[in-house]
Order: C-alpha cells, then structure tokens, then sequence
C-alpha cells in the first residue's frame, strides 16, 4: 500500500577524469596548461608541488567553515553520499552506495523503514494475510469443494493487530542491522539542506549537526492526504496510519477512495466482519485500473460482499463520532456541487492517496519550488531549481518527487541515482515498473492500460492488440478452487512491442514480474512465448497468453541463434 511510491534517474559528469578524482582549481589549471605547453619535468614537477600545497590549505580552510558558512559548496566532503529519509528508497539507495564503496551516511527523523515498513506494505499485508485466511475459512462452497469441513472461524483483534505491529517490528530491525553491518551511518534527527552539499540534522531541543556529502539524495516520502473539511480525531474518522493499528472493527464503515488503499482496507474489513460503504468522486470505482480488469474485479471483490457504495460525490464535511452521535458524512455531487446526500457511520477511513513530506527541508536555501508539494526532477532524478536549472549534485527519490508513488518505485530510482552518481549513466524506465493490489484474489499490472495504449497509438500512428487467457484454463488454479482470474495483454502487432499487462486472480502480484522484466528488457512477444514454464503452475497463465498474440509474418522469427544441448 503506499505507495511508492513512485521516476527516473541518473547523469553523469562532463568532466574526463573520474568522478571520484576530486581536483582543486589550481591543480585542474595545471594539468591543462601541461597538455597545451608541453612543459618541462622541472617546471611540471614545481607547479604540481605548489598545487597540492595550494589544494591542502584550500581543503583545511573549507572543513574549518563548512560548519558555519552556506555560501557555497564545501571543496572537502564529509560523506560521500548523504540520503535524507530511511524508508524503503533511501534504503536501498544507501545498500547500493556501500556496494559501491561510497562513504554513505542516512538521516531519519522518525524509525527506519518510513511508510512502508511501519503505516504502510508490511502492516497492511499482514493484515491482508489475516483477511485472507478469514474469507477463505468463512467460505464454506470452496471448503466443501475441497471436501474439507471447518468449524464456524473467529478472531482475536488484539492478536491480528499485534500481528502487524511485530512484523514491522521485525522489518524496521532488519532494515537497520543491515545498514549498520554494511557500514551505513545512521543520523538521527530530522534532516534540512543549508546549501549545496551541505545538511543540518538534529532534534528538537538539541543542537544542531552539519555534515556535507559529495551528493545528496532527499528520500522523505509521503503522508496521507485529507482533503479540507474532513476532521480526523484518529478513533472515528481516521486515516490508513490508524487503521493498520486495528483498534476496532467497526460495524459499518465508509471508505473514501476507492483506490490501492480503499480497496484493501475494504477487503480487511469485509473479512472482519465490517460492513463497507465507499465514497468516490469519478464516476466510476476504481479509477485508476484498466477499465476491463477494473470490471471483472467489482464483480468479485465488491458485489458479492457486503459492500455499497456512492460515485461522483465528494465527501465535503467529515464530523467524528461524538456524544453518542455517529459519524456523519456530508456528500455532494462532484459535478453540480449541490448538496446530496448525508451518511451516518460507525467510522469513516479517508483513503484519499498520499501527499509529499517535504516541508522544512530547507528547499528554499537553494532556490527549489515544489510543484503541489513535490520535488521538480528531470527523467535522472536530478533535482530541478525554480528556473527550471539543475541544482548540482541534488536529487530526490520515491514518493517526495511524484514520479510513481510506489515503495519498489522509491528503491528502484535510488539505486539508479546511485549508478549515476559512481560514473554510469542510467535512466529507469517507469513503464516497466509493476503495481499491485493485495485484494483476495489480487489485482497487478505493468505498462499502459487499453485507453493508455489507444491514446499513444492513435498519436504515433501504430495499431495495437489485445490478447488475453482465463484462469479457468490454468491446472494449478482449478487444483486450488480459485478459477476466477483473466490475465490481458496489450501489445505491437507490427513489432511485437509489450505495452501493457494486466492481471486479476490467484497470485497476480507474483505473476506480474515475467511481464514487468520483459518490458525493462525489451524482450518482445515473439520471443517470450519460446520461455518453457513448469506445469503445472500458476506461471503457464502468462505462458498461455504471450503464446496467444498474433504477430505479423514478418517479425514472427525469434531472436538469437538456437543453442544444441
């Protein structure tokens, strides 16, 4: 859940020498002048003398005001790098540093881990697992299907939430051993940027730490968004912070969003025993899955279950429980903006999407403007100033720069920042990058939707096609009861381009990475179908539907050479 969330990355310097060869001015002078002039050995060895003389006493200087002074760049480095924020980006930022073998230090101004670890993926899945057990214990066809008998299946809400609560418990010590092992430096306190390559860090009532790094990476990450009018008092009307703590499940509860978050929140609930309502404001539930995918998994996740909902209204006014009064919900009609309903709930959760956390980071000191609160950045993560310039050895990763508001998303431009930074260029390619929805069955997909496709097609002057496979064709799936699933490919005829794929049933969150490293590697359709795959598995679902798409003649051939064994 989260997200993030989630870009691309990576330049590399103009200069011939190496990145990490750090010259003074003087010395940099010298070197050209003996290209020009062909000095003599004598002079050449005197001016290289005096330069690093010059160079020492320019570095003693430098460390000596770094501390106090903001007016420029420091010509002596503390760090190599310096990431600001230790969620899953700055993470995995930091891992790859070390393997690099830059000097790496990570500031964190709250626990390791960030949102995902501690109020976002590794809670929520561990409450997905309870919800799953739950729905399939409860359904009492499939455990006769399976000629299995159980009795009438419970909870302990302590228990399930303690549950979540250990694993990222678990995680987050984890996640710091293995920065601490590798020889990552933690520093704790919340992290500001005074000037280029410079950054204070402390804690409240403390004083202040300046440190400067060669380059710094902002990693800060997201909070949930509440949209105005909407009062939290984290019991009653509360955010997806609040409800991985589980402290009650409410009879009835209104979901407000019906997106990632929404979604599985809804089916948490639903397991528990909650009866859900969900507000959105698009016509439609579930906006942002392809329309067909989004279609088939309303019949499943949400009909059946009890489950209502209200589309094209706004949730304006959101008062909490109080006074043995219940939460009332003020809707209002998305396109009039008439007054149009009012609900009453047991609990209301606002699952609204995420907003960036880059208030107080000191943007200001180096002329950077957000852009609705995110961090401008070009396709390499390079931060951008308010004049649309580059601000030298500045980046930001995940969540803060809006790109793709994913976790893996965050982990993925941090370590392609990290292969810019040591010398090699590298631009991530988002389109290749998969998203998944935990519901029972899951949701995944990587690419563009059908509409997406259309759109990019009409403007390229291309055509597309649309392959697809059911679930109910798939051994493994029928073995397990869990025949409800379509898997859809979007692609190239003319090429044999993947340009989308998108997946509803058993596992599909596993499933979705043979077609996101096809897509990351350029691997076409012609060719993936020639992959083998065990059987039976849930894997031959994709097997099936590359093997399905009809390719032009001329391109039908595969790539390579065959190889005798």
């Amino acid at each position: 859940m989260q997200a993030s969330v989630s870009s691309l990355s990576i330049s590399h310097p103009n200069s011939t020498f190496p990145s990490n060869i750090r010259l003074c001015g003087l010395r940099q002078e010298a070197l050209r002048i003996h290209s020009v002039s062909q000095l003599n050995k004598r002079e050449s060895r005197r001016i290289r003398i005096v330069s690093r003389k010059s160079c020492l006493q320019k570095r003693l200087v430098s460390v000596s005001a770094s501390a106090s002074e903001n007016c420029g760049p420091p010509k002596s480095f503390d760090y190599d790098l310096v990431i600001i924020g230790a969620g899953v980006g700055g993470h995995g930022a930091a891992l790859h540093a070390v393997e690099k073998g830059l000097k790496t230090a990570i500031v964190e101004g709250d626990v390791v881990g960030g949102t995902c670890v501690n109020r976002g993926c590794v809670p929520s899945k561990a409450l997905l697992a309870v919800s799953g057990r739950m729905r399939e214990l409860q359904n009492e066809h499939h455990m006769k299907a399976l000629g299995l008998q159980v009795a009438a299946a419970g909870y302990d809400r302590q228990a399930v939430a303690d549950h979540a609560n250990n694993l990222a418990s678990k995680i987050r010590n984890n996640l710091t051993n293995s920065m601490r092992s590798l020889g990552v430096d933690i520093l704790t306190g919340f992290g500001t940027i005074l000037g280029p390559q410079k950054v204070k860090y402390g804690k409240v009532g403390f004083p202040n730490n300046v440190i400067t790094a060669k380059d710094i990476i902002i990693a800060t990450g997201s909070v949930p968004f509440v949209p105005r009018g909407i009062e939290v008092d984290g019991k009653t009307v509360i955010t997806s912070d609040h409800a991985l703590k589980l402290e009650v499940v409410p009879d009835w509860i209104a979901i407000v969003g019906s997106g990632y978050i929404g979604l599985e929140f809804s089916d948490v609930y639903t397991a528990l025993g909650s009866e859900v309502t969900f507000i959105e404001a698009l016509d439609l539930l579930m906006p942002g899955f392809d329309p067909e995918i989004g279609k088939l998994a309303q019949r499943v996740l949400i009909k059946p279950r009890k489950i209502d909902y209200h589309t094209g209204v706004f949730a304006t006014k959101i008062t909490p429980a109080k006074d043995g009064k219940p939460v009332i919900i003020e809707l209002t009609d998305a396109k009039t903006k008439e007054p149009k309903d009012t609900l009453e709930v047991d609990a209301a959760l606002i699952a609204t999407g995420r907003a960036p956390f880059t208030k107080g980071l000191g943007l200001e000191n180096i002329n950077v403007e957000t852009q609705r609160g995110f961090v401008p950045v070009d396709e390499r993560m390079r931060v951008l100033d308010a004049n649309g310039n580059l601000v030298p050895h500045l980046y930001c990763i995940g969540d803060a720069n809006g790109k793709m508001m994913l976790a893996h998303a965050a982990s993925a431009q941090g370590i392609s920042v990290v292969e810019q930074v040591t010398g090699r260029d590298h631009v991530l390619n988002h389109l290749s990058i998969p998203a998944a929805c935990f519901t029972h069955p899951e949701i995944s997909m990587v690419g563009l939707t059908e509409p997406q496709a259309k759109e990019k097609a009409e403007k390229e002057g291309f055509e597309i096609s649309i392959a697809k496979t059911s679930f109910k064709a798939n051994t493994k799936a029928l073995a397990e009861n869990e025949g409800e699933g379509l898997a859809k490919l979007i692609y190239r005829p003319d090429s044999g381009e993947i340009l989308g794929v998108h997946i509803f049933g058993m596992h599909a969150a596993d499933l979705i990475h043979e077609a996101s490293n096809a897509i990351a590697l350029g691997t076409r359709v012609q060719d993936i179908k020639f992959a083998v795959h065990a059987h039976p598995t849930l894997s031959e679902v994709l097997d099936e539907l590359f093997k399905s798409a009809k390719i032009n003649a001329s391109v039908t051939e595969p790539v390579g050479e065959p190889v005798a064994v």
